[in-house]
């Protein structure tokens, strides 16, 4: 098959008639920027196309005004989509932003959630009352209600019997005609024939036909007995017999062409809180499968297949056990399997069917099942690690292309073959098959280089459709059809139901304006039109598949860009370069300053949630290092060299500033940040404390420990009410009998963040130096810990000291008070609640369980705010820019005022001011609590 290849993308204006249409009907939610509309360019597919505006309208009624004006929509949430659903080049309506409702219901039974809400969010508020929702897919920390609802989503262990539309109870629906229909009204059939009498009657005509068709009947029920998000849900007219609930479960799975779902209510399952899993591996994959009959009577949540490519890239995960780690892989494959269950003996009945069963098995390897919590997250890690190792390993500006399609079980072998035998046909190396066995759901990898390989990709899609279809399955899975296999669904359902989705399409969106070329195509050659092709930028970000799994940890996201975005605007400004648009190129230069580097708070929390573990805060750095000249790297230099010095006038500063009329020191700092930039001058308000106090050295013979004090300690004053941090460790090691040390020099030392986050090399270097030397000294050479008394503080110390000779271990003070002054310490008096805000470096430290464990010994009931996330302070981020901060804690400052806590927390000065500032409730250190509650 030869294949025309596209020419090089041009941003081309927004239709001023269509911006002004869109003005006219919602006022305020259209963003036309280059930056805002390449931004949102990319999703998670292979393709890209740019929409002329973005929209982020903020209720269902202004997504009902856009409806009426006639123009072409594409609803857009997460983001995590595969198959090109989420993209367009006409207007894209951003529904993360504002639809993000959560409501439990009926103590966890059902749920009533809006489609910006993230599933694993929707989880966590499930999780208090035992349940959970039904889908899991893998994409769960970053997919929303939107798109779990628009692809009929499923996973791991879901199969058809917990996905989307077996759960789905009710939802709202939004019309093109402007008509908005919640299903779970008693008159919802009613007013579905009052407001829109030719779909309530072309429904319940397309019932009648799909059911006096036999041959119909018999294909809908063989294809819905699969794992199937190809096309529209047919099986809606063989479950349901009225309009309301037909349309509501044909809305499942329909990728945003037939309506906008503005709010669900789904039923819930139970969160088994006790599992036991097992990885069996054997000779050859057909032995894998024969064994698949007796392995589901035996009642699995999840029988996972790894083919023997994919074993060969598990074994290069470090937490691979060593009998992974020394198999010779030849054509071996491995089924992960794992059952799940609330008691006890339930689980321990299903350990031994399953240990019998297994000695019958013809294994390659000894087979055993975990109920350890960190043997079970290993081999989690190694199965859903495959995309990420594979995807983070391809050739920089190549495509990675995660494909899945479902077949009847009994067949799932043969399509193992047939897929090996099309990837060595085509020439795709390193391609990994893996998926849900018991479901005979694969999914399988590609590398591709659309800009050159495009007639081979198009050749493999052929053979690949041929293969799955001859086999009786389904061309898409749990992926959704999109735009990637809407020209094959006509081949897969045949002539007369392909017709009936055709006019399930007529009827909903007559005059189709939404999502455009999306599930249903007369073009046989729309997957290969708009397709991406990755640009090599730059090692920090090269890696990046465009997932979108950073999105929801991001502390920007609200305000200007997110990880994903700040990565392909990179990607869009070198493709621009490389085009000779030059004015192109200068726009997003321009808008790239703010919008990706002043606003991003190198939290590095996106490198928690990244399948390829990026951290775009190393990339932010870089960039604010080439941005510095001269004279500002010479100052931060000297500051480092003088750090004590540099500490004390900034002591003196806040002090000066708390004492003048508060207008006049606001006023002053404006005009400085007027003159020498917002990102030079930190802006003062009244809500900032006094200068704090002067770190002094402290020498202790036999110290058990070596104490730093953050520099946060002289800069800030303690929080109202409170001695602070350092006095309140210092205390409690008293009281616990422990021996801290504070070495000479305290007030010269600093973890280095100040320069890091800046990009100061010089700077830095100075500092690391110093802090190498003091801390040798200190702790005897490695004898003895250091401690920190601020979460972000022991994160630097700990990487200034990595490279330290002899080695220095680094301890944060919460995590060293849990192990070793809290035994130590008389019963607490606990107050009867606490707010609770973990920061960022305490979670990327591994500090959630002593915060937990200080916590409820502070407190009797400890909360994390819903909406918790890294409150962006960021050192000084937060006084630089203040609006970030103010963005990222909306949402939590939102739910702690819905609450009257005895007492509010966190564990590091800057969030301290930063979620005082939020809430307008007095933010202490977690341990200043502690020593109150402990003090005799």
């Amino acid at each position: 098959m030869s294949v025309t290849h596209s020419e090089k993308r041009r941003l081309t204006a927004p239709d001023p008639a269509v911006v002004a249409a869109v003005e006219a009907a919602v006022p305020g939610i259209t963003r036309t920027r280059a930056t805002d509309r390449l931004g949102m360019a990319h999703d998670a597919s292979h393709y890209l196309l740019t929409p002329q505006a973005v929209l982020v309208p903020e209720s269902a009624e202004q997504v009902a005004a856009l409806m009426r004006t006639g123009l072409p929509l594409t609803f857009r949430s997460g983001g995590t989509s595969l198959s090109g659903q989420g993209v367009s080049e006409h207007l894209l309506v951003d529904t993360r932003r504002h639809f993000r409702g959560i409501e439990v219901l009926d103590g966890g039974v059902r749920v009533r959630v809006q489609p910006g809400a993230v599933l694993r969010q929707v989880n966590a508020r499930l999780a208090a009352h035992g349940r959970k929702l039904g889908p899991d897919p893998a994409s769960e920390s970053a997919c929303t209600i939107g798109g779990v609802v628009a692809n009929n989503s499923s996973g791991m262990t879901c199969g058809t019997h917990a996905n989307t539309y077996q759960t789905l109870e009710s939802l709202v629906l939004v019309l093109p005609s402007g008509t908005v229909v919640d299903t779970a009204a008693p008159d919802a059939d009613a007013r579905l024939r009052a407001l829109e009498p030719e779909l309530a009657q072309g429904l319940e005509r397309l019932r009648d036909r799909v059911r006096g068709n036999p041959e119909s009947v018999r294909r809908v029920t063989a294809q819905f007995s699969l794992k199937n998000t190809m096309g529209y849900g047919l099986n809606s007219f063989l479950d349901h017999d009225t309009p309301a609930q037909i349309l509501a479960h044909l809305a499942v799975g329909s990728e945003g062409t037939l309506g906008f779902v503005a709010q669900a209510v789904l039923r819930t399952v139970p969160a088994h809180r006790l599992a036991t899993t097992g990885l069996l591996v054997f000779p050859t994959l057909r032995r894998a499968m024969a064994a698949m009959p007796q392995l589901v009577t035996a009642g699995p949540a999840a029988v996972e297949l790894l083919d023997a490519e994919s074993l060969r890239v598990a074994q290069r995960d470090p937490k691979a056990d060593d009998v992974l780690r020394t198999l010779t892989v030849q054509d071996h494959a491995a089924l992960l399997v794992e059952w799940q269950e609330s008691d006890p003996e339930p689980l321990a009945e299903h350990e031994r069917t399953a240990e019998r069963l297994f000695a019958t098995l013809d294994l390659a390897a000894p087979a055993r099942l975990s109920r350890d919590a960190g043997g079970r997250a290993a081999l989690w890690h190694i199965r859903k690690g495959l995309y990420a190792t594979v995807a983070g390993a391809r050739p920089s500006g190549t495509t990675a292309l995660l494909e899945d399609v479902a077949v009847p079980v009994p067949v799932l072998a043969d399509l193992c073959d047939d897929l090996a035998g099309l990837f060595a046909k085509h020439k795709y190396e390193r391609s990994v098959i893996f998926g849900h066995a018991k479901d005979g759901n694969l999914h399988f990898m590609l590398n591709e280089r659309f800009d050159t390989d495009l007639d081979r990709y198009a050749d493999f899609t052929e053979d690949m459709v041929a293969a799955v279809l001859d086999r009786g399955g389904t061309l898409k899975a749990e992926h959704g059809t999109g735009r990637v296999m809407a020209p094959f669904v006509r081949r897969q359902y045949g002539d007369e139901l392909f017709e009936v989705m055709r006019e399930v399409k007529r009827l909903c969106d007559p005059a189709g304006t939404l999502n455009p070329g999306v599930v249903l195509t007369d073009d046989p050659h729309a997957h290969l039109r708009d397709l991406k092709n990755v640009v090599t930028v730059e090692p920090e970000v090269d890696r990046c598949v465009e997932c979108g799994y950073c999105e929801p940890v991001c502390p920007s996201r609200d305000l200007t860009t997110t990880p994903r975005q700040r990565i392909v605007l990179r990607r869009e400004l070198a493709a621009a370069q490389e085009a000779g648009d030059h004015a192109l190129a200068e726009r997003l230069e321009e808008e790239y300053g703010y919008d990706a580097v002043d606003t991003c708070a190198v939290d590095g929390m996106c490198a928690t949630a990244c399948p390829v573990l990026i951290n775009t805060g190393d990339l932010t750095k870089r960039l604010r290092e080439e941005r510095h000249g001269r004279a500002a790297r010479a100052g931060w230099k000297s500051a480092a060299k003088h750090w004590n010095g540099v500490t004390r006038a900034m002591n003196l500063a806040l002090d000066a500033a708390a004492a003048a009329p508060a207008p006049l020191a606001e006023g002053a700092s404006k005009a400085a940040r007027a003159v020498a930039g917002q990102d030079a001058v930190p802006q003062w308000s009244r809500d900032l404390p006094r200068g704090g106090t002067p770190r002094r050295p402290a020498p202790a013979e036999d110290a058990d420990a070596v104490f730093v004090p953050s520099c946060l300690n002289t800069l800030f004053a303690p929080a109202e009410g409170g001695p602070g941090a350092m006095a309140a460790l210092l205390s409690l090691a008293e009281r616990a009998g422990v021996r801290l040390r504070v070495p000479d020099g305290i007030g010269s030392l600093c973890c280095g963040t100040p320069w890091s986050s800046k990009g100061l090399a010089d700077g830095y270097e100075v500092m690391r130096r110093r802090v190498r030397d003091a801390l040798a000294t200190a702790t005897d050479g490695g004898r003895i810990p250091v401690v920190s008394d601020a979460a972000s503080c022991t994160e630097g110390f700990e990487r200034l000291a990595a490279a330290a000779s002899p080695a220095v271990r680094v301890l944060d003070a919460v995590a060293f008070t849990a192990e070793h002054l809290l035994p130590r310490l008389p019963a607490a008096r606990r107050l009867p609640s606490l707010a609770l805000h973990p920061t960022c470096s305490s979670t990327r430290l591994g500090l959630d369980a002593a915060i937990t464990h200080v916590a409820e010994t502070v407190a009797e009931r400890v909360v994390v705010p819903d909406g918790w996330q890294c409150c962006a302070f960021a050192g000084d981020r937060g006084l630089l820019h203040p609006e970030l901060t103010a963005s990222a804690t909306r949402a939590e400052a939102a739910a702690v005022a819905r609450e009257d806590f005895a007492a509010h927390a966190s564990v590091n000065r800057t969030c301290e001011l930063g979620l005082t500032r939020a809430t307008g409730k007095p933010y202490h250190h977690l341990l200043e609590l502690l020593d109150r509650v402990t003090t005799p």
